[in-house]
């Protein structure tokens, strides 16, 4: 199987055109080609691009525990950047993305530089999904392992769960993420999962847990939620810088909360998996 990898921000992706492999990989297949000691290793493969009847190319997302992702900011600027590689659209020419979380809009500046409007953010609790009465989820409570934190929910095509605090860190994103991510009671569909800190009305930092795939050093959607929820509780301009492990994007929420994110991508290379890493066995790998 031929794949070509990109990173945005150290968020990894594997793209897989159809033209290469006329199927998607299914689950455990793409368990394996993910895998960063048994595959090639990476936060997901985009599987693209594709024929749609509702935009100019169509994608697919999935993560490496071989779930399909809505919608994924990195993921969709990646895309772009093979689209752009491929000779398929030019620079400063918008075109559009059909994905699982909704059409997007996305431009290429430079091979290293693309812009993606995201769509807009909503904070009901239908939308996330969560449960209960109809709301916007904005500030509540939760109990983790003893300790009371607050969160308010925010989707732009996929479900984002965000906890503003005053410090954040990888070890606390991975202590409560996953209590989060796989919290069934209250979000039945899983949710991605964001620590908070306002640096300023210009800068945010976060860390991040993402559904399907753990701790991430960057994400787009992520990025997009975070900043629309310091928006919503007052604390940020329209434009901000989101300080992530893997480095920084920049985001323009407007009074609606629609988002338009812009970043970098890096090439890494091409590959070829061979058949005999595909088809190991959950016991080869133990």
């Amino acid at each position: 199987m031929h794949f070509t990898k990109y990173h945005a921000l150290g968020n990894d992706y594997l793209v897989l055109d159809p033209k290469d492999s006329p199927t998607i990989p299914d689950n455990a297949a793409t368990v394996r080609i993910c895998h960063r000691n048994f595959g090639l290793g990476s936060d997901g493969i985009l599987y693209g691009p594709q024929s749609s009847d509702r935009a100019d190319f169509r994608l697919q997302i999935l993560n490496p525990d071989g779930s399909e992702a809505e919608k994924s900011g990195n993921g969709l600027r990646i895309f772009c950047r093979y689209l752009y590689d491929t000779g398929k659209v030019s620079l400063n020419t918008p075109f559009t993305v059909d994905t699982l979380g909704g059409v997007v809009t996305c431009t290429v500046f430079q091979k290293d530089l693309i812009r993606v409007e995201m769509g807009t953010v909503s904070f009901l609790s239908d939308d996330i999904p969560a449960t209960g009465e109809s709301r916007e989820v904005i500030m509540e409570s939760i109990e983790l392992k003893e300790k009371f934190y607050h969160f308010c929910c925010a989707n732009i095509g996929n479900p984002h769960c965000v906890l503003p605090m005053t410090e954040v860190s990888k070890a606390l994103a991975c202590e409560i993420g996953p209590l989060l991510e796989n919290n069934l009671e209250l979000f039945p569909e899983r949710i991605n999962v964001q620590l908070l800190k306002v640096l300023d009305r210009k800068n945010i930092q976060i860390e991040i847990w993402e559904r399907g795939a753990g701790y991430t050093l960057a994400s787009g959607s992520s990025s997009s939620a975070a900043g629309s929820v310091a928006k919503k509780l007052g604390l940020v301009d329209e434009a901000i810088t989101v300080h992530m492990p893997g480095g920084t994007l920049q985001l323009e929420i407007n009074d609606t909360y629609a988002v338009t994110m812009t970043g970098s991508v890096t090439f890494v290379g091409t590959f070829e998996l061979a058949d005999e890493a595909v088809h190991w066995t959950a016991s080869t790998a133990c």
